[in-house]
């Protein structure tokens, strides 16, 4: 099967990956109904199922749905959260944040899973935007955002969209620092 995909079409599992999956880790609780957006190979997922047996998981890239499935991932190939119905307790997202002209733009998979567009933010205002309609009441949505793409202007989208926030994680890595932020309604 392996022919029928490439997985240097996949976002790998990096730093990010690995930072987002502690914090995940420290607010799963057993039961939880989980949402992974973006899954990649699903790493993060099989990680979450170990607690809970609630999880499913999303990506645009039918390479990574491929392998996250592969991988005993339960995964649906939509973009971010279209067409999911019902509510989750715990939204968990490492999302495109690069910041990326239209010149540096490269069509393929992977550069997907790298392009915040200009601003680094193009996918996360989207996701600010849909996150209530999938999330419970009460539930908790942990992004990863990178200093590359203004901190203080991801807090604003999602206050503007009736949620409240903390930095719960900081990593500082070469030319960039990351965090890791908790989003809850009011």
């Amino acid at each position: 099967m392996s022919h029928l995909y490439h997985e240097d079409q996949v976002y790998p599992v990096r730093e990010d990956t690995l930072f987002l999956l502690e914090a995940a880790l420290g607010e799963v609780r057993p039961g939880d109904r989980v949402l992974e957006v973006g899954t990649g190979s699903g790493y993060i997922a099989v990680e979450l199922m170990k607690i809970t047996p609630y999880v499913i998981a999303t990506d645009i890239n039918p390479h990574a749905v491929r392998i996250a499935r592969e991988n005993g991932v339960e995964v649906v190939r939509t973009d971010l959260m279209a067409g999911l119905k019902g509510h989750f307790d715990l939204i968990v997202f490492n999302p495109p944040y690069l910041p990326t002209a239209n010149e540096e733009r490269i069509d393929d998979w992977l550069e997907r899973a790298l392009d915040g567009g200009l601003s680094g933010r193009m996918v996360i205002e989207r996701f600010a935007r849909e996150i209530g309609g999938v999330l419970a009441k009460r539930g908790r949505t942990l992004i990863l955002v990178s200093s590359l793409t203004n901190e203080e202007e991801v807090e604003k989208l999602f206050f503007h969209q009736g949620f409240c926030g903390k930095i719960v994680k900081k990593l500082s890595l070469e030319g960039e620092a990351l965090v890791i932020y908790r989003f809850c309604s009011w």
